[in-house]
């Protein structure tokens, strides 16, 4: 059942105090009344209320110093003011220093109830909105990382610094899966962003030709087929954070231009000569060795030393096996939720197996392994033959995909009559590569001597 909100109304003059009093009830609002700040203040210190209806004009503490009170112990707290047609100018500073909105005395009464619903709905839904805010700070937050390794707190403690810094670049080097986009994003909240201000893009799984407009916009006209102007991912990310993922797979024409942002803060959209300021942090995340792409000429020296500002590395799981049990309950609490199963853990050789086992696709694996371990299981426990993974002894792995000795790979590829083609039979082999590395793209490609942009397919 709804429960009637609290008013607190403040007037020196008896007849206002009954006369309002008679209103609010008639409202279906519960009524406090109070003759002057002090008691007011009193009323509020006392028990919890919902609204201030208050006089400007008040003995010993003025409105106005009232309503600075209020303000500053109980900004939770609308304040709405009461006035006099010839004080509407004091009502309207009123507002400036905080007011919510402001009533003639002798108002209709159904003006009254309309503005005080009004206030009352914006105070709850800013209060919701608060709560997911906070919600959401809490699930990008550092402490939502799950850790008990000594080097996981130190790549964390360094993060929480430089969060400090919101115009400091940030470089994350981290194998596939280890949770870079997840600490990109414990960052921006942690400077204070909110998560629509937080923009991700993959510089690898975008054309080369279409990242310059991805990450800068374009004008109507830059090229063919730009029918409308178009903002890029720095304006949609501007008073937040862009992450730059991959990046040592964006184009040297593109870094050039990526070095003039980080160095002057100013960026042009395709076909336009007009300078637009950028404001948001800068944070690049990539798996790849920056300083060997320097050498092999692939990456620019003067943006390497640009954007290693602040290098922080993520280590994988293999050298954080402390971790492993921490995650795997974690995870599989997820799954009891999402799936309604009741999984009471792991065997004790199936855990044996799980810190066996070096997870080169890392936390992410980790979490796949599970989510198909609790779905193809059919007891309270999760046992080794659940787990598609290697044994820890080097012997076959559970999902029979594909087999390794030294020296040798061989795959197992499997078609229904009538769809064997060579982009079929490629397509299998990549996703198998790619599975047998674990998620790594850059190890899949280099095993295969292939592009590993290959393995962004639509």
């Amino acid at each position: 059942m709804h429960t009637p909100a609290t008013i607190l109304a403040v007037d020196d003059q008896a007849s206002s105090r009954s006369s309002l009093e008679q209103q609010l009830r008639s409202a279906g609002f519960v009524p406090l009344m109070a003759a002057d700040a002090i008691e007011a203040m009193a009323v509020i210190e006392r028990q919890p209320v919902d609204l201030i209806l208050s006089d400007l004009i008040l003995p010993t503490v003025s409105g106005k110093t009232f309503l600075e009170q209020v303000h500053e112990s109980y900004p939770e707290i609308p304040f709405i003011v009461l006035t006099a047609h010839s004080s509407i100018t004091n009502a309207v500073q009123a507002i400036r220093c905080g007011a919510f909105d402001y009533v003639e005395k002798q108002c209709d009464p159904e003006e009254l109830r309309f503005t005080l619903r009004r206030a009352l709905e914006y105070q709850r839904l800013r209060n919701e909105n608060d709560s997911i805010k906070d919600h959401l700070r809490e699930k990008f937050s550092f402490q939502s990382f799950i850790t008990t390794s000594d080097k996981m707190r130190k790549t964390l403690e360094l993060a929480a610094r430089v969060a400090e810094s919101p115009r400091t670049t940030v470089t994350i080097y981290g194998e596939s899966g280890c949770g870079k986009e997840v600490l990109s994003r414990a960052i921006h909240s942690a400077t204070g962003g909110l998560p629509t201000e937080f923009v991700a893009v993959n510089c690898a799984a975008i054309p080369d030709a279409l990242l310059e407009s991805e990450l800068f916009g374009h004008v109507r006209g830059a090229f063919t087929g730009a029918d409308r102007e178009r903002e890029g991912k720095f304006s949609v990310a501007r008073g937040g954070t862009i992450l730059l993922d991959e990046i040592g797979d964006m184009p040297l024409a593109l870094q050039a231009k990526l070095l003039r942002v980080l160095e002057e803060r100013v960026f042009e959209k395709v076909g336009s000569n007009t300078p637009v300021q950028v404001e948001c942090r800068v944070i690049v995340a990539t798996n790849c060795n920056l300083g060997e792409l320097v050498k092999a000429g692939n990456f620019r020296n003067d943006l390497y030393h640009r954007i290693n500002v602040f290098p922080i590395t993520l280590p994988p799981l293999r050298d954080r096996r402390e971790d492993i049990p921490f995650l795997t309950e974690h995870f599989l609490n997820l799954m009891r939720n999402h799936q309604g199963k009741k999984l009471l853990g792991f065997s004790q050789k199936a855990m044996e197996v799980l810190m066996a086992y070096d997870w080169p696709g890392n936390v992410r694996e980790l979490r796949n392994c599970l989510e198909r371990a609790a779905i193809v299981t059919d007891s309270e426990l999760i046992m080794p033959e659940h787990l598609s993974i290697y044994q820890a002894d080097g012997g076959k792995p559970h999902s029979d995909i594909v087999t390794s000795t030294v020296g040798h790979i061989s795959y197992s590829l499997d078609f229904c009559v009538g769809d064997v083609s060579l982009e079929a039979i490629t397509n299998q082999v990549l996703d198998i590569t790619l599975e047998r590395c674990g998620g790594n793209k850059s190890k899949a490609a280099e095993l295969l001597k292939v592009n590993r942009k290959m393995f962004y397919r639509s």
